[in-house]
């Protein structure tokens, strides 16, 4: 085996793709703290925020198409270009002293389609930098896991300390910055043409059709992206409850940051983990662990000591970290290289738009029924979600070291190992 970090074009993507996601890592602390110094209202942050999020939602699905129908490399620069100058406006609105909100949020749209375009366009870089599903390409997506992980606990901090030494509108600086940099970087990865099966250009619906039908014919990916799509909820009930009860009846701001804390460490350790197991079913490993974030949950519900929840959530957190690499490899093995980017577009369609979701109706529940019952139902909720999805053949029987018998895929495009355990 080779280590990918030995091979020159995947080192420039790891750097390329970890400083974006410390660009995107540096946004929202700077983003809120700059439109609430503003305006002082809220109604406008959420303008702001709506408007970077609906842009991305409503996008992922065409970025998806876009991403598999041009070269990989060329649309990965365009959108980290779009972003270097879309965080620059920013910049310059408020280091100039004059900001308007109104350009602010459409600045923030349009990053909001250059993410989604990134985000559909991340698996098949990878692919075409390191072909194959032996252990580079799991070590390869366990990198990445660790550098978000790295950048998720960093980039709040470094936005904290920038405000604090310099001022709001220079993290945008540093952000546009940083996402030349990732631009720079991306220029220089030489990919694998090899690796992408020639395929005539579709029309932009008959694109998503053929992405959509790439996702139903696999029961093992649709059922699992409810799965995942039902974390994404219950994740954003307890980040929207949790600090509340946090300071009101389990001590105060210091809890929080200890949860937190721990989740980051826990995500880590996960990524971490990953490169290493070798689960011979890895979507029922995956959906298994995944499960794990009820614990949280349930000790939140019942009003578990401090120390119990710190360590509950870091568990869990590390359920998640070692998912993500774990099904990022399978994906990328399993589905077709020219359907690659559309089939990932809606994984982050199903998993974003669950996200706000949860976030709406935590507060309805918690004015309704008080603390504990939101908890215990979402405990509920995903415990069986995810636990369930073993009772699905394909999750059950999927391993990478044989051949999709999915009707209508090249198993030319698939890749075999024998390194599983």
């Amino acid at each position: 085996m080779t280590h990918p970090l030995r091979l020159r074009d995947f080192r420039l993507l790891f750097v390329s793709r970890t400083m974006s996601t410390l660009s995107d890592a540096l946004v929202p602390t700077a983003l809120s703290l700059a439109v609430i110094e503003v305006t002082g209202s809220a109604s406008a942050l959420a303008m702001v925020l709506g408007c970077a999020l609906g842009a991305r939602l409503l996008t992922l699905p065409v970025a998806g198409v876009v991403a598999d129908r041009y070269d990989t490399r060329r649309v990965a620069f365009g959108a980290d270009l779009t972003r270097v100058l879309t965080q620059a406006l920013v910049a310059v609105q408020l280091v100039g002293g004059h900001p308007s909100i109104a350009l602010i949020a459409v600045a923030q749209a349009v990053a909001g389609v250059a993410s989604a375009v990134g985000l559909s366009n991340l698996a098949p870089l990878v692919t075409r930098v390191i072909p194959g599903s032996g252990p580079e390409r799991r070590t390869a997506n366990s990198l990445m896991g660790v550098a978000k992980s790295v950048s998720q606990l960093a980039g709040p901090a470094l936005a904290g300390t920038l405000i604090w030494a310099v001022g709001i509108g220079w993290v945008f600086v540093l952000d546009s910055a940083a996402f030349a940099v990732s631009a720079a970087m991306m220029l220089l990865v030489r990919l694998n043409r090899e690796a992408t099966p020639a395929g005539a250009r579709r029309a932009i619906l008959a694109g998503l059709v053929e992405g959509w039908t790439e996702v139903r014919a696999r029961d093992w990916y649709w059922i699992s992206l409810i799965a995942h799509a039902t974390w994404n909820f219950v994740a954003n009930v307890l980040l929207t409850l949790g600090p509340l009860i946090a300071v009101t009846q389990l001590g105060g701001q210091g809890t929080w940051i200890a949860v937190t804390q721990a989740g980051g460490v826990g995500l880590l350790a996960g990524s971490l983990l990953a490169a290493r197991a070798r689960p011979r079913r890895p979507i029922l490993a995956g959906n298994l662990v995944l499960a794990t974030y009820a614990i949280p949950l349930a000790l939140f519900a019942i009003g578990a000591p401090v120390p119990v929840l710190v360590t509950g959530y870091g568990i869990a957190m590390a359920g998640l970290g070692f998912l993500n690499p774990t099904w990022q490899t399978a994906v990328q093995t399993v589905i077709p290289q020219h359907v690659l980017a559309r089939v990932s577009s809606y994984d982050w369609l199903l998993s974003l738009a669950a996200q706000p979701l949860g976030v709406i109706l935590a507060p309805i529940a918690l004015h309704t029924w008080g603390p504990r019952l939101p908890f215990a139902l979402s405990a509920a909720l995903v415990a069986t979600v995810c636990t369930a999805t073993a009772l699905v053949p394909g999750v059950r029987t999927l391993r990478l070291d044989q051949p999709d018998d999915t009707p209508g895929t090249d198993a030319r495009s698939l890749s075999k190992t024998t390194n599983t355990a």
